[in-house]
């Protein structure tokens, strides 16, 4: 069978690092509260009585200027309805618009966004309205644009106060134009590259991608579109800051035979069924289930890959994932999603940007050198010796961990996991699968007992512990001793030890049988040979 290692190593033509699609919410700081949008409204637009009242002829104001552009530049109106695909709509306008930037669509929706609803109080002369943050349904604005540094794009904005935006945009576009304003010819794959006439530039221009690209493009159409606010309410701090809302960073390998990219999905699918337990392994098929799908269909999500199915892996980390999967027949596509930056310690402001993007890359990489060792993971008789016999490791007493001892191998199972790949593992998170795979209660196997198994494993060197946190992570190193020590026992060993210790001959299978005969018979021609007699 191939070998993953080797076809990484061989038959991939191109790989690329970039960021994907970037989801950008715009949200207004001043204008979150009930209170502040009191204030708005009696200090700001010098209402006496804050009211319902005072909201509706801004909406209309602003409905009436996205009227007028609409009309004065003939841009196309489309009303989605519930269901339709927003971007197969756009694509087929995208195809028809001939400019090389400016509004290509312009889409209507109602969806549900949270505002304010207002309730009345009475007064000793007056009434008087209190306002809280609902979830209604309101009118909002797609605008598609063609953008001359990101190419396709579209913002959304809600037509009701606190007048929420969101951005989509596309990591791989955006390399895109600055390759074609550099003159390098490239040959695209969807969302992603196939060939780059110079791939060492194109790897320079996807990590020069920053916070300052995606802030530019907002301030750019927030100038060029209708508005909902003023000018005037912008200088007076009425103005949208961006926050990731969500992240994707690809790493795109691309092979140089298609064939190559199918024996990599069947080997490493095929491997990590019990070693990695991945959280999902699924078939992706090129048709759409619906409740009128009949049945029969669904169980082709657990049948053999045959041509037409493209198979893909997915690892989950609280509120994100990594997701693996064969892209166009040509590429493997490593990519991870990060739906919360607080999942790795740190906020949503658009400055976090290029440390999320790091964070995402090295999960990518981290994945697949755990898939490459798995397939060269071979250690030698010093390596063997050293990580079973007691040692000493910087002045500390390192116990053995020895091959086959049930709580070692559990251990060492253990670390195999994919869940470990983005972020780590815990005392608590290590405990319960090894307890699980030992078959013992989990508070049979205590805290006590898990803090001297990862110190064994910490001073073999197998895992790391994460500056400034309970956090470890398995090495290099670990991850070669786990995945060979686990491969030898699950693979070689479990399978085989009962029909060895049988003294029946008829209860080994016929294979096994005829290669212990032969390796007899030639034992005996050695002995012959050298005019020796087996002893009786």
């Amino acid at each position: 069978m191939p070998n993953v290692h080797e076809i990484i190593r061989d038959h991939v033509s191109l790989s690329t690092t970039c960021v994907d699609r970037l989801y950008v919410n715009g949200y207004l700081p001043t204008l979150q509260t009930g209170g502040q949008l009191w204030y708005f409204m009696h200090h700001h637009l010098g209402q006496p009585i804050p009211s319902p009242a005072v909201l509706r002829p801004l909406h209309d104001r602003f409905v009436g200027s996205v009227e007028a552009l609409a009309q004065s530049n003939r841009i196309p109106v489309v009303h989605f309805e519930r269901g339709q695909r927003k971007d197969d709509i756009a694509n087929a306008h995208r195809a028809r618009f001939k400019g090389r930037e400016g509004v290509v669509l312009i889409g209507v929706a109602q969806e549900r966004a949270w505002s304010f609803k207002a309730s009345k109080r009475r007064g000793d002369h007056v009434n008087f309205f209190d306002f809280s943050r609902q979830p209604v349904f309101v009118k909002h604005y797609y605008f598609y644009v063609q953008d001359p540094e990101w190419g396709p794009a579209f913002l959304k904005i809600g037509t009701y106060l606190p007048y929420p935006v969101k951005l989509c945009l596309n990591g791989h576009e955006w390399v895109k134009q600055q390759l074609r304003k550099e003159h390098l010819r490239f040959e695209a794959l969807d969302n992603g590259f196939l060939s780059c006439r110079q791939p060492e530039r194109l790897e320079e221009i996807a990590q020069q991608l920053g916070p300052e690209h995606v802030q530019g493009f907002f301030d750019r159409w927030s100038k060029r579109l209708p508005w909902p606010l003023r000018t005037q309410d912008r200088r007076a701090g009425y103005e949208h800051r961006l926050s990731l809302w969500q992240m994707e960073v690809s790493l795109t390998q691309v092979f140089d035979r298609p064939a190559q990219g199918r024996h990599f999905f069947e080997e490493v699918i095929r491997e990590n069924i019990d070693l990695g337990r991945p959280s999902r392994v699924s078939l992706l098929f090129p048709i759409r289930f619906t409740r009128r799908t009949p049945k029969p269909y669904f169980g082709y999500r657990t049948r053999v890959i045959t041509d037409g199915v493209n198979p893909s892996l997915h690892v989950a980390f609280k509120n994100s994932h990594v997701k693996q999967y064969f892209k166009e027949g040509r590429a493997l596509r490593t990519e991870t999603t990060i739906n919360e930056p607080g999942d790795f310690g740190t906020t949503k402001a658009i400055k976090n940007l290029g440390y999320l993007r790091g964070v995402a890359a090295g999960i990518n990489r981290k994945l697949l050198e755990l898939e490459r060792v798995n397939h060269n993971c071979t250690l030698s008789q010093d390596a063997l010796d050293r990580l079973q016999r007691p040692t000493l490791e910087n002045n500390q007493r390192a116990p053995g961990l020895r091959f086959g001892d049930p709580r070692v191998m559990a251990l060492f199972h253990s670390l195999c996991v994919f869940d470990h790949v983005q972020h780590g593992f815990r005392n608590r998170d290590l405990r319960t699968q090894v307890a699980d795979l030992l078959g013992w209660p989990r508070d049979s196997y205590t805290l006590g007992r898990m803090t001297y198994d990862l110190r064994r494993l910490r001073l073999k060197g197998l895992i790391a512990r994460l500056p400034n946190s309970h956090r470890y992570t398995v090495t290099s190193y670990g991850l070669r001793v786990a995945l060979f020590c686990s491969k030898l026992f699950l693979r070689i060993l479990r399978p085989a030890w009962p029909t060895l210790l049988d003294q029946d001959q008829d209860a080994i299978p016929r294979p096994l049988r005829t290669a212990f005969l032969k390796l007899d018979a030639e034992i005996q021609h050695i002995c012959d040979l050298a005019l020796l007699k087996a002893a009786s």
